[in-house]
């Protein structure tokens, strides 16, 4: 440990300083010790305190203020809390709906899938969620792993209606497997994913975004079922013949657009 230097008036007496010592805790009996880790570890929250020393009746309404968070808050909703979700709800409209429909896209399912999934998700975390500040929704990476993988068994343009389906199937069984992790409490296997790891998926999810972004900028009608970067180069440039200006240039102008934007908000903010 390092020590300070510590300044006194002049004429001041230095006080005596004292050192004290913390004695190290008893060692538990290991299966204390595992009982407490499990606990802290599942349950860091303790959910179940809140229903200590409480009668019958109002453990069935915590209950139900626990499940349905709504039936908390509702009640204490006005007029001002109002107003505010009216603004957030046409800004984030404003996003969430050209985003669904890029979202079903990348999926390669129809345009009116991402407008669903884009007020849908919302209405039901109204219900069953607890922040206020959570976006829930589709993702970039989860449409692209569902396009991929489907488009392995399944062409969306010979059979829409089967990949339709197989697409259903596969979201309900991702649903479900994320509601078990939840109700099991099993969020903290994430903690075992290295920082690196978590930014290099980041990353490489925005790269592989952003190369699906060619087909639509050079109008590019087939175009490679895969991922990665050599093979959507490939894909682009052996097709140099069936470049279309005219996206190129909307498709360029739209990214300065919003490139530009965000710049001058930042400037203005």
């Amino acid at each position: 440990m390092g020590t300070a230097d510590y300044t006194f008036p002049q004429g001041a007496e230095e006080p005596h300083l004292r050192h004290h010592t913390v004695e190290a805790p008893e060692p538990q009996p290991f299966l204390k010790s595992l009982q407490y880790s499990v606990k802290e570890t599942l349950f860091p929250d303790d959910p179940f305190r809140q229903f200590k020393n409480q009668n019958a009746s109002r453990k069935v309404v915590l209950g139900l203020q626990y499940v349905f968070p709504i039936s908390e808050w509702a009640p204490r909703y006005n007029l001002t809390l109002f107003k505010s979700d009216l603004i957030a709800g046409i800004t984030i409209a404003s996003l969430a709906i050209p985003q669904g429909i890029s979202y079903a896209k990348l999926a390669n399912l129809p345009p009116i899938l991402g407008l669903y999934s884009s007020f849908v998700p919302p209405l039901v975390y109204a219900v069953l969620g607890s922040s206020r500040d959570l976006a829930v929704g589709t993702t970039a990476v989860g449409s692209l792993l569902i396009g991929a993988m489907l488009s392995k068994e399944v062409n969306a343009d010979k059979d829409p209606k089967l990949y339709l389906h197989l697409a259903f199937t596969a979201t309900f069984f991702a649903g479900v497997l994320e509601a078990s992790l939840g109700i099991f409490r099993l969020g903290f296997i994430v903690d075992f994913l290295s920082h690196a790891t978590i930014v290099g998926f980041m990353g490489g999810a925005a790269t592989v975004v952003s190369l699906q972004q060619l087909k639509g900028i050079f109008g590019l009608t087939h175009f490679t079922e895969a991922t990665d970067i050599i093979s959507v180069m490939r894909s682009v440039f052996s097709q140099t013949h069936q470049w279309k200006w005219e996206s190129g240039v909307l498709g360029c102008g739209f990214l300065f657009f919003l490139l530009s934007t965000r710049y001058f908000v930042s400037i203005i903010i």
